[in-house]
């Protein structure tokens, strides 16, 4: 178990905790704005990696971007689904980690990001951290930390 009073919980690999890149709803540079919107509402999620074929991460796509571009002045512009391009319209900003980077680093990038992408010193995509999956683990810490306390 980790605890907080040895350290052990700020010296966890976060390949441990990451959701791996074969498991993460993802599209490609080159998929339309149709195939992103089907695959965010089937999968649930609010934002997806974009990846090329080589698996490189290159942006974030979500409903509200996608939404945002076929918005046009008097109505929404569905047709434009088929015809944009996600590398069009996506966000280049991505919160993301070295699979090498500390829990500490990832703690504070995951304060304003649901989810850090994580990939390799070459940049191809390893998958997702979750806040949710480091809050499990810290609540762990912090029960075993208030038990022995005790």
């Amino acid at each position: 178990m980790i605890s907080l009073h040895s350290g052990e919980f700020l010296e966890i690999d976060i390949r441990k905790l990451m959701i791996p890149s074969e498991r993460v709803a993802h599209v490609q540079v080159g998929n339309n704005l149709e195939h992103a919107l089907l695959v965010l509402t089937k999968s649930g999620y609010t934002a997806i990696p974009v990846l090329d074929p080589h698996y490189k991460l290159h942006g974030l796509i979500s409903t509200p971007i996608i939404m945002d571009s076929i918005l046009g002045l008097e109505r929404i512009e569905f047709e434009q689904l088929e015809k944009k391009r996600v590398e069009e319209v996506m966000n280049v900003s991505v919160p993301r980690v070295k699979v090498t980077a500390s829990i500490k680093t990832c703690l504070r990038l995951l304060v304003n990001h649901p989810f850090l992408c994580v990939d390799t010193e070459d940049g191809y995509f390893e998958g997702i951290l979750p806040r949710s999956t480091v809050l499990t683990q810290l609540n762990l810490a912090v029960n075993k930390m208030n038990k022995s306390d005790k």
